[in-house]
């Protein structure tokens, strides 16, 4: 980026910027003019940045002060206008559990008490559709699937996910200007995964675990960038899903033949995701712009 592009607007720090779903935020913050710095255990492409464990406390807090690769110094109240955490281990099982649970919580946890004792009170980090119960099963209480769900941990990952949310309400309790915003992020994907999608339609039951919901990259990283826009305090969650399923067959059937006993509590649009974004949608103004859909009817 030459001088002349340099960006003007918040400087925003992200943590595991050069993961799948944190370098689609990356470019889009910095399409929206934002200023943008990367901190993940591998170099970032896109954002200058800086290497960092973030299961250590000393290291985040380095981190977290930093600007360029100098250390904030006090010329502004603070080195960043807000904090994006994406950094973790993205799955279950993909360490063993305690390995992995001791990873992600103790991450986020000195990701938020560094931003706290930096002053920076704006921390969107991503939750997870795993708090929702998955793997779905006949004992779903309803669907779509809202943020009035009970959350229910099945693994290891999504117990990290659920006490983190419970984290950050205790930490706005303690510090009542912070603005913690967990995004419950749906299985993310990029254009390149589209092409496995037609599959999925012949057996129903493969992606039946999160009711064939799915985030593209991109949307995801909107969401991101309206949250970090939307003026409030306090702890909250929003789902964060494509307004589709993978599937062609229409999700009324769907749930109809895999989930015969759980209600559907709205009528459904054909493909309409069974996670709900209808709060992501009203509160955030978050509205998704990719569909796999139309990135095959673009390869036809």
């Amino acid at each position: 980026m030459s001088k002349k592009q340099q960006p003007t607007g918040p400087r925003i720090l992200v943590t595991g910027g050069a993961g799948k779903l944190g370098k689609a935020c990356v470019a889009d913050l910095l399409a929206h003019n934002y200023d943008v710095f990367v901190v993940d255990t591998v170099p970032s492409k896109e954002a200058p940045g800086i290497i960092a464990d973030l299961a250590d406390f000393g290291q985040t807090l380095d981190a977290l002060s930093s600007v360029g690769h100098e250390i904030h110094a006090g010329v502004a109240p603070q080195a960043f206008d807000a904090i994006v955490h994406l950094a973790a281990y993205p799955t279950p099982r993909q360490y063993p559990d305690a390995h992995l649970f001791q990873n992600n919580i103790m991450g986020t946890y000195n990701v938020f008490e560094a931003a706290r004792r930096l002053g920076i009170h704006q921390v969107i980090w991503a939750s997870s559709e795993t708090t929702l119960g998955e793997p779905f099963d006949e004992a779903a209480p309803y669907a779509p699937v809202d943020e009035d769900y009970p959350l229910r941990a099945k693994s290891a990952y999504a117990l990290a996910k659920v006490l983190m949310e419970d984290m950050a309400r205790q930490f706005c309790y303690q510090t009542p200007d912070m603005k913690l915003v967990g995004l419950r992020f749906s299985n993310v994907m990029e254009p390149s995964d589209y092409a496995k999608f037609p599959a999925y339609n012949d057996d129903p039951e493969e992606r039946k675990w999160n009711m064939w919901s799915y985030i593209d990259a991109r949307d995801g990283a909107q969401a991101i960038r309206k949250a970090i826009e939307w003026q409030a305090t306090g702890m909250h969650a929003f789902i964060i899903a494509n307004a589709d399923t993978v599937m062609s067959t229409p999700s009324t059937e769907l749930m109809a033949s895999t989930f015969p006993n759980v209600p559907v509590k709205k009528e459904l649009g054909e493909y309409e995701t069974l996670l709900s974004i209808e709060k992501a949608r009203r509160v955030l103004g978050y509205e998704p712009e990719f569909s796999w859909r139309e990135a095959k009817s673009q390869q036809q």
